[in-house]
């Protein structure tokens, strides 16, 4: 059974499985698509990385980022 689909947003802040070369593990995700695009909090090196990796790589979701409509609109969660 493969694994469970996680729904990034834009903004999330995710926390690795390994540290970045710079000792960072926590990522925020600036781009989606097929490829998810993250930047290391630490140091702001952006990387691209295949959505299956991301999801494999993920151990947490530390934060999330604001939730897009079906309008477009963006709203804040509470």
């Amino acid at each position: 059974m493969p694994p469970p689909i996680i729904d990034f947003r834009l903004g999330d802040v995710l926390r690795l499985r390994k540290p970045h070369p710079c000792g960072g593990f926590e990522w925020q995700v600036v781009r989606l698509g097929a490829d998810i695009g993250l930047e290391c909090l630490t140091c702001h090196r952006r990387v691209l990385l295949e959505r299956r990796e991301v999801e494999k790589r993920t151990k947490k979701i530390v934060s999330r980022g604001p939730e897009i409509q079906d309008d477009g609109q963006q709203t804040r969660e509470a």
